[in-house]
């Protein structure tokens, strides 16, 4: 899409993803088996036809860098334009915050020179914690429609609450009022943190941030400035998830098993693009058991495995059982282990006749390369 940017904010936040960030940022946490969770994002950019995204990286970024690459694998390696990696923190003039991420626009005037040589005319921001598969040309044309300063994509759907964003919207889709934090949401939209605004307003807005110390796109643009900006919603009904607590990985992560979800995520029109990495096919005994299950390639299952997901390259060895867990890229289970809801991070080892229980409210954390 010639005339759309995409930015995406990829940093450490106050969330409760435990284990499964102590070695990565919550867009890198692996997701549905051979994905991390940033790709659904960012293919959604890519299958819109932008073409220029650049990544806001803050923290632990290093499996990130590994994962993203040079952007090959989703077609963003260019020689102008294509994938950029921003640290935030480069400029001089937000290093007053001693490398806290404090907001999302101390974080653009980090990266204000970028900004400014953008080619398009427009910008989308978004979040990479989010599990969607939404047509953006169709909410940059609604945008180009409306004649607004600011779209805002929502959601009436109220289930998740850690950190969230919510719309008051009057009877023509303009938002009146932005709250957070909010008790009771109810009669609100929860915001899914993607933005279109034009390149030219969002430099206006940053230098305008900066210039009074306001680091927060939701509470210095948003809610400021309802009054002034005309703030259209797009409201999103279909799927979409912001992973921001082990729970909701958990039961997220579960609901792939379900072939209506699944088909929804998986648009075969708007496919999601992921680091490719080459493997044999999945081998199943004839005397193992596979129910009901996510297996990506490179697997063998040798035992029982029931409602489970299971990345690339897992092992399950005769005598084991699996059910009601996830199973990250290499994991191996021994001969006669037990393991119900539990989620094995990458490289996790669990030895002969163990076992393990966890439950479908809280499940059991294996940390990655452990040893049990």
């Amino acid at each position: 899409m010639k005339g759309l940017h995409g930015i995406i904010f990829s940093y450490e936040k106050h969330n409760d993803l435990r284990e499964l960030t102590d070695h990565r940022m919550p867009a890198s946490v692996p997701f549905a088996g051979r994905y991390r969770i940033i790709d659904f994002i960012l293919s959604g950019m890519v299958n819109a036809g932008i073409t220029d995204v650049g990544v806001v990286l803050h923290g632990n970024y290093q499996s990130l860098l590994d994962h993203l690459g040079t952007g090959k694998d989703w077609d963003l390696s260019r020689s102008h334009g294509g994938l950029r990696l921003l640290p935030p923190f480069a400029s001089e003039q937000v290093r007053g915050s001693n490398g806290r991420f404090r907001g999302k626009m101390e974080a653009l005037a980090g990266v204000r020179s970028y900004l400014e040589g953008i080619r398009q005319t427009h910008v989308v921001l978004a979040d990479s914690d989010l599990i969607i598969n939404i047509p953006l040309q169709d909410v940059y044309q609604a945008h180009m429609d409306s004649g607004a300063d600011i779209t805002a994509v929502c959601t009436s759907d109220l289930t998740e609450t850690e950190d969230a964003t919510y719309f008051r919207l009057d009877g023509e889709g303009r938002v009146k009022e932005t709250l957070f934090p909010l008790n009771n949401p109810a009669g609100c939209h929860r915001a899914l943190e993607i933005y279109i605004l034009s390149k030219q307003l969002l430099l206006e807005l940053v230098d305008e941030c900066m210039s009074q110390d306001k680091v927060s796109l939701r509470g210095a643009v948003l809610q400021a400035k309802a009054g002034s900006l005309h703030i259209q919603s797009y409201v999103w009904d279909g799927y979409a998830a912001q992973v921001r607590t082990l729970k909701s990985y958990y039961l997220r992560s579960m609901e792939l098993l379900d072939p209506a979800i699944r088909r929804e995520i998986f648009h075969p029109q708007r496919p999601i693009h992921t680091k490719e990495r080459n493997e044999a096919s999945t081998y199943i005994d004839p005397a193992g058991t596979c129910c009901n299950c996510l297996v990506a390639d490179g697997c063998t299952i040798e035992g029982t495995v029931e409602n489970s997901i299971l990345f690339r390259g897992v092992s399950v060895a005769k005598g084991a059982e699996v059910k009601n867990c996830i199973l990250m890229q290499d994991v191996v289970i021994s001969r006669d282990a037990v393991l119900h809801h539990v989620i094995a991070d990458k490289n996790v080892a669990i030895m002969d006749s163990r076992t393990l229980m966890g439950h479908d409210k809280y499940p059991m954390v294996i940390a990655k390369d452990s040893k049990v």
